[in-house]
């Protein structure tokens, strides 16, 4: 047996990433992260059970691991060629040489196995019945990774964000989206670093992607495997692991000048220390950046206002104790200052506004995560603990109100400028148990349980007077499973299910209780919700390199409580249900994928602002949204690698909630047409392209182009305003050899401005024309090293 890679390449370092398993499936997987063609002759090789292998080695490194205990070796045959055979202690060594007619490889090259590691229990992807994107953490250069998520909308046409600010912001998959606004409601997007949640009712906090092994993204609702918050989809970051190894590090550098703006810096470095060699080692990693400012306030006299500060890093401690046990204890810390918020007003300029006082904002995050991990062969067990803390700040301008206790009185136009301050501290818990086992063609099983509780405690202030505050507490038990199975050849079917019993209590802060629930008095009551969501998923492989699939699943977001201007209220659960079927092809040279998908979704929750301006959250009816996604790659010649996606999207409130906002005269009911933020249409084009220049030195480019279309900014008569209908693109190009090299990155190529999801102070949006512009056009010159 002959196991071919996609490209006969030279020997070189690589990351590894195998767990214990039998040979054929061990040396499958080695071959395609290396890029070598490895085989056996004899055929009772193939139920081997060989050694995990996990770090950056060279194949020949990783098959002496793999094979250490046995009888057997791995021969270098050829280039980039190996054999696995009885080892023999007479045997001499030997030189490579040509490759004997008996080892060239049997099959014709297919395209690189890639493995959907957010399933859980490792789904390749030609299996997998679902719309899903990977991107490679090698392709991110420094630049990249410096943006975030950002990073990641610009390269996966499904992803969407709202740009309040770095830390400020919301995710949104394939149209599923309910704000602009950040309030007491989960993200309808769940976002995993690693084996860890992120957040559960808090924006994003927009962690820097250096150094991290791949980005995946699943089209939504993932109730089954990731419950509440899941309801547009999944976005996991994977993190490199130390190496237990080898020493090694890596160092960066650039300097960002803004056209319009101030100049920017950033740098960072990476440093892996094997502490006892492949049994103990520990990965490091430091950054932080200065993003100069490019709007200017015109009634202050100040220029490039929006500066915004990021320092942070990561530690990572991997612990091999043998007998197939693996340990990770894993820290994570970020800080983002913001001297002022990132909005324009039409009437005063493109990038300028006249406002009467700073806006600052700040998000802290951390982030502290143990998993133990242990095979048996293709059976894994995975035991996690996990806690994330974070905290944001904002500051919105206002106008003082003549009784800041009295819910009725409007401000005079001639009222002064006042400052709004909100504050949340986020707290969460989280612990899970799985057993998964992974099987041939995609199927398996995983079944899990898991424990969650999550703390949101927010403070309002408007000038120097404390406003009505909110706690919300949320504490979910959950079990959860899903099996594949191939009933017939070709055909895997997959079942699954996920029950939660969520219980939700809450209390008023800063004010008294009889006034805070005087609207509402149950709301301070607890509450429990227990949901089932079940999930049924078909693939059918028509041939090797095509496959059709259809799935069915559901996801929900709990209810809570939130303030509407001094008083709480509660605000119910939602819950969303999507067929989705589509395609997959899959050759040497052509990647595509379609797919079409009905959600129906119950009970909307929305963050509203009502008739004072003042943030509120609640159930704004029932709603749908259809979706048509494409997206493909092609590889017309070595070295150059084109890309295309296109995904239209249409939403409507097909059954209206009524609610009702308090406003200066009277209330509004709040009539809902259609979901905000949810682009009409979305599309990116891009290219990469690699020249081997010679005497070790490589030219690589790579550039992107992506449409956003029309939206509203949110719900209601005073958010229902365009925005949108704007073109990103970016280029960046590096010289060097693979240790070292300068790099040159341009992004907003053609300094457009348009309108982004977001805007500048909701006190004001009913009487200013609030834009978010894209940043101007920047340069960024850097350089990186490694050793």
């Amino acid at each position: 047996m002959i196991i071919a890679s996609p490209a006969l390449a030279q020997e070189r370092v690589a990351e590894i990433d195998l767990g214990a398993s039998r040979l054929d499936t061990a040396i499958q997987q080695l071959s395609r992260q290396t890029g070598t063609s490895i085989g056996f002759r004899e055929a009772t090789l193939a139920g081997l059970q060989v050694r995990p292998v996990r770090g950056r080695f060279t194949a020949s490194q990783a098959l002496e691991r793999m094979l250490l205990g046995t009888r057997f070796r791995a021969r270098r045959v050829a280039p980039a060629t190996y054999l696995v055979e009885r080892f023999s202690k007479s045997a001499a060594p030997k030189r490579p040489r040509p490759a004997p007619p008996t080892v060239e490889p049997e099959v014709a090259p297919t395209p690189e196995e890639i493995v959907v590691t957010a399933t859980k229990r490792d789904v390749p992807l030609g299996a997998y019945p679902g719309g899903v994107q990977i991107v490679d953490g090698s392709a991110l250069s420094a630049a990249e990774s410096l943006r975030g998520t950002e990073a990641v909308e610009a390269r996966i046409a499904s992803v969407a964000s709202t740009h309040l600010g770095p830390g400020r912001n919301k995710l949104f998959i394939r149209g599923i989206a309910d704000s602009s606004f950040v309030g007491p409601t989960q993200s309808t997007v769940g976002q995993y670093w690693g084996n860890s949640r992120i957040t559960y009712s808090a924006p994003d906090p927009n962690l820097r992607l250096y150094d991290v092994k791949s980005v995946e993204v699943l089209e939504g609702p993932q109730g089954t495997l990731y419950g509440a918050g899941s309801l547009g989809g999944v976005v996991r970051v994977v993190p490199r692991s130390p190496d237990l190894a080898n020493f090694e590090g890596s160092a960066w550098g650039g300097v960002l000048a803004v056209q319009h703006g101030k100049p920017g810096v950033d740098g960072g470095a990476i440093l892996n220390l094997p502490i006892k060699q492949d049994t103990i080692g520990l990965r490091l990693l430091a950054f932080g950046s200065i993003e100069g400012g490019y709007i200017d306030d015109v009634q202050r006299g100040l220029d490039d206002i929006n500066r915004v500060r990021t320092i942070g890093g990561r530690a990572g401690l991997r612990v091999d104790p043998g007998d197939d046990w693996t340990i990770d204890l894993n820290a994570v810390g970020q800080r983002i200052n913001g001297d002022d918020s990132q909005y324009a007003e039409r009437a005063v300029g493109e990038l300028d506004r006249a406002s009467g006082i700073a806006q600052p904002f700040e998000n802290e995050y951390w982030l502290v995560d143990l998993v133990a991990r242990k095979h048996w062969g293709s059976l894994e067990l995975t035991s996690s603990l996990g806690y994330a803390g974070q905290y944001v700040f904002e500051r919105f301008e206002g106008q003082t109100l003549t009784d800041p206790g009295d819910p009725i009185v409007r401000p005079t136009a001639s009222a002064i400028n006042s400052a709004f301050t909100q504050s949340n501290r986020i707290s969460m818990v989280t612990g899970e148990v799985r057993l998964a086992r992974r099987g041939a063609n995609g199927t398996g099983w995983v079944l899990a349980a898991s424990i969650l509780r999550n703390d949101t405690l927010t403070h309002r202030k408007m000038d120097f007077a404390r406003l009505t505050g909110v706690r919300n507490q949320v504490e979910e038990a959950t079990l959860y499973g899903e099996a594949t199975v191939e009933p017939v050849d070709r055909f895997t079917l997959t079942l699954g299910g996920r029950l939660t019993h969520a219980t939700l209590s809450g209390s008023s802060e800063d004010v008294a209780e009889a006034i805070a629930f005087r609207f509402d008095p149950g709301a301070r009551a607890s509450r429990s919700e227990t949901r089932f969501l079940p999930s049924l998923a078909a693939a059918y492989r028509i041939a090797d390199d095509l496959t059709l699939f259809g799935r069915y699943q559901q996801g929900f977001r709990p209810g809570g409580i939130a303030v509407r201007r001094e008083f709480i209220q509660r605000f119910d659960g939602d819950r969303v249900a999507t067929y989705e079927a589509g395609a997959r092809y899959r050759s040497p040279g052509l990647d595509l994928a379609l797919s079409a998908s009905a959600t129906r979704w119950t009970d909307i929750q929305a963050d509203l602002v009502d008739g004072f301006g003042f943030p509120t959250t609640a159930n704004a009816g029932d709603g749908r949204v259809f979706s048509i996604g494409m997206t493909s790659r092609w590889r017309p010649v070595a070295g150059l690698e084109l890309d295309a996606a296109l995904y239209l999207n249409n939403s409507k409130v097909t059954d209206r909630a009524f609610v009702i906002l308090p406003t200066a005269d009277a209330s509004t009911a709040v009539n809902v047409e259609r979901l905000p933020n949810v682009a009409d249409a979305t599309g990116r084009i891009g290219a990469a392209y690699t020249h081997i220049l010679g005497n070790g030195l490589e030219f690589s480019a790579n550039g992107y182009a992506r449409y956003v279309g029309k939206s509203t900014l949110g719900i209601g008569p005073i958010l229902g305003r365009l925005q949108g209908d704007y073109v990103d693109t970016g280029v960046e190009v590096r010289l060097g050899e693979a240790k070292r090299g300068v790099s040159l990155a341009l992004t907003n190529l053609l300094d457009s401005r348009g309108n982004r999801f977001a805007l500048g102070s909701p006190f004001l949006i009913r009487d200013r024309d609030q834009t978010t512009p894209l940043r101007p056009r920047s340069v960024r010159l850097g350089f990186d090293l490694s050793f």
